[in-house]
């Protein structure tokens, strides 16, 4: 796998504002458009055994699109080609004791799918999972009041509407 950056979900950062980026990643599977939800590692400490929308932190003075590009590729050996950004909310990690800021993009791997490959200490799978499947990804306490989880829908909005 890639080298990673030292920076993640469980890094220290009491009272800091933390800029994390992810990746509504779609693919459309003959006329059924699905979102790419990878599984956190059940050895996280934060968030750990949830499907999560791809990406993660911006290290400082990152570009964020640059950042976003680099997290997939670290965690699935993947490029990605990023669209618009189209969701922002906030959030406090209690493992890090920091203020999250994420910033989502609309997305697609230029890769071929079949050549995803997970980082094991990041995630311990994937899904590819229609606007109608998403009870598959809901864990306690992430279910559609969630933020992300609002995310997704609002990214399947855009995508069915861009593709009409």
């Amino acid at each position: 796998m890639n080298q990673k950056t030292s920076h993640d979900s469980e890094t220290p950062a009491e009272g800091q504002q933390v800029i994390t980026t992810c990746a509504f990643i779609w693919h459309d599977f003959s006329g059924v458009k699905k979102v790419f939800m990878p599984r956190r590692a059940e050895t996280k400490k934060f968030l750990p055994n949830v499907y999560e929308l791809p990406g993660g932190h911006i290290d400082f003075g990152e570009e964020i699109i640059l950042g976003l590009k680099r997290e997939i590729n670290e965690e699935f050996e993947m490029n990605i080609e990023v669209g618009e950004p189209f969701f922002v909310f906030t959030y406090i990690n209690e493992v890090k004791k920091s203020h999250s800021i994420e910033v989502i993009y609309l997305a697609q791997f230029m890769d071929n799918i079949e050549k995803i490959k997970i980082e094991p200490g990041d995630h311990s799978g994937y899904a590819w999972i229609a606007e109608n499947e998403m009870e598959k990804v809901f864990t306690p306490g992430k279910g559609m009041d969630d933020p992300e989880m609002q995310a997704v829908k609002k990214g399947f909005e855009i995508i069915n509407q861009k593709t009409q």
